[in-house]
């Protein structure tokens, strides 16, 4: 079973940068995909940005340019660095773990951006 801990939510202030780490415990760390949402009150959760094994990336349109997502396989551990926040980026962001169709999640770090 794999587990997920998350690191590096907090209070920014709007035009600041924040840096999100999330470690996999996993015996098989081979072709699994990796990534993060968020989720703010009423809202459903979205995909912020996900990361292959290989290292092909995808991003939400509202934060291409600012976010990047990146991955260590060596040590099962992405990272979204987040740069020039928006009080809308204010949400719990969780981590997520793709492998054989099967999705296994953080327990969400919140992340709040002050205008």
């Amino acid at each position: 079973q794999v587990q997920l801990v998350e690191s590096g939510g907090g209070l920014v202030q709007a035009g600041g940068s924040l840096t999100l780490s999330c470690a996999a415990s996993t015996t098989r760390p081979t072709l699994h995909t990796m990534g993060w949402y968020r989720q703010s009150p009423g809202k459903q959760r979205e995909l912020v940005a996900g990361i292959t094994w290989g290292g092909s990336t995808n991003y939400a349109n509202s934060v291409k340019g600012r976010f990047t997502i990146s991955r260590d396989n060596a040590k099962n551990t992405v990272y979204l660095q987040m740069n020039s926040l928006k009080p809308e980026d204010t949400a719990v962001y969780y981590c997520n773990f793709r492998r054989n169709g099967i999705n296994t999640w953080g327990q969400g770090t919140q992340v709040t951006v002050s205008s």
